[in-house]
């Protein structure tokens, strides 16, 4: 069993930062590689970043704004966003890749992963 649990959004004005948590359980001590996805409100589901190991994969939108890093002693995934915009609105969701990946350029498709946290809500005000 894996459960996901997100926190560390909240209301930001325009070019200021949030940094995002998931804490990771798993009951085999897994280690997963885990995606942080976003959901704007009448939009689609869409990739942010992801961390395997030491490898790590971004989204356009967020390339050089945005850090995803891992703790392993804490069981925990970071995301750290820098230079908010207004277009960063959106729950926030991070995800345990399925265990039937299909390779490296499926990072950001979200139907990889298996296990999903509950979202947190990040507001960028302009």
């Amino acid at each position: 069993e894996v459960q996901l649990v997100e926190s560390g959004g909240g209301l930001v004005q325009a070019g200021g930062s949030l940094r995002l948590s998931c804490v990771v359980s798993t009951t085999n001590n897994e280690d997963l590689a885990i995606g942080w996805f976003r959901r704007a409100p009448g939009k689609e589901r869409e990739g942010v970043a992801c961390i395997d190991n030491d490898y790590t994969v971004y989204a356009d939108s967020v390339k050089g704004r945005f850090t995803i890093s891992s703790d392993n002693a804490k069981n925990t995934v970071y995301l750290q966003m820098d230079n908010l915009v207004p277009e960063d609105t959106a729950v926030y969701y991070c995800a345990g890749l399925g265990p039937y990946f299909a390779g490296a350029d499926h990072y950001l498709d979200d139907y990889e992963y298996d296990y999903w946290g509950q979202g947190t809500q990040v507001t960028v005000s302009s």
